[in-house]
Formats: C-alpha cells, structure tokens, sequence
C-alpha cells in the first residue's frame, strides 16, 4: 500500500498533468484566433491535452 501511495504522490504525475491541461487551453485559446484552420489547429491540441490528461490520471490511479 505504501508503495502505491508513492506511486501516486510521484512529481511526474503532477508535471505531466499541468503540461496537458496548459496544452488542452492553448487549444481552447487558439480556437479563438483569427487564421485559417485555427479552429481544427485547436481542436486536434484539446484533443491531445485530453488523451494527456487522462492517461495522468489513470497513472495516479494505478
């Protein structure tokens, strides 16, 4: 149990989530821009924060 308490606790579990919600709000902001394909530029970045975010998640879980 100690083990997986650590486990969860690890630092690199919490740097690799604020990087993919930083990510994911790029995309949101970038959605806003006024360029071609911006829209489909963020939403393949939120996309990418997503799948990020969730594999933290189920990381810490683990």
């Amino acid at each position: 149990m100690a083990s997986s308490t650590q486990n969860a606790n690890s630092e690199k579990h919490y740097v690799a989530l604020i990087l993919a919600i930083v990510i994911g709000l790029v995309g949101v902001f970038i959605r806003f821009a006024d360029f071609k394909l911006a829209s489909a530029v963020g939403n393949v970045l939120m996309g990418i924060g997503s799948i990020l975010v969730l594999r933290a998640a189920f990381a810490i879980m683990k």
